[in-house]
C-alpha cells in the first residue's frame, strides 16, 4: 500500500505547472500497490475546497482507500515531533506531517511525497517515493 501525501494530490488536482506531471506519473506507477489517504491528509486537502462535496468529487477520480490513523502511529508521531523540537524545530511546524509519516511507518506502507527531508530525518526506516 502507498500512502499518498496531500502535496502529491494537490499537484494533480491543481495542475501544478512544476509538479503535476511527476505526481501523476508516480500515482499511476503506485496504483498497482494500492493508494491510500487518511483523515490528516484529507484535512490538508480540504483547505483547497469550499465544499466537502467538491473535495469528494475530486477524490472520486482516484482509487484511494481511506485508512484510520492507528493510536500507535499517533504515539510514534508525538515522539518524532519531540525529537524535532529538541533539534530546534519551530513549534509552528505542522504536526500533521509527523502523523502521516508515522502512519505510513507503523502500517508498513510506502509514502509518496515531495517533502522527503523531514520524513527521512524522523522516520529513517520509512520507504519513500520522492523526486530526489
Amino acid at each position: 500500500m502507498v500512502l499518498v501525501d496531500s502535496n502529491v494530490l494537490l499537484d494533480v488536482l491543481t495542475d501544478d505547472p512544476q509538479w503535476a506531471d511527476w505526481s501523476s506519473e508516480q500515482l499511476e506507477r503506485s496504483l498497482k500497490h494500492g493508494l491510500a489517504i487518511n483523515a490528516v491528509i484529507y484535512a490538508e486537502l480540504a483547505v483547497g475546497f469550499w465544499r466537502e462535496k467538491d473535495l469528494e468529487d475530486a477524490l472520486e477520480l482516484a482509487d484511494l482507500k481511506r485508512l484510520e490513523v492507528p493510536y500507535g502511529a499517533a504515539f510514534r508521531a508525538g515522539h518524532a515531533f519531540v525529537a524535532y523540537r529538541k533539534k530546534g524545530g519551530l513549534r509552528r511546524s505542522p504536526l500533521p506531517a509527523f502523523l502521516i509519516g508515522a502512519h505510513a511507518e507503523v502500517g508498513g506502507m510506502t509514502l509518496l511525497t515531495r517533502d522527503a527531508t523531514r520524513y527521512r530525518t524522523y522516520f529513517p526506516k520509512l520507504k519513500l517515493i520522492t523526486p530526489k
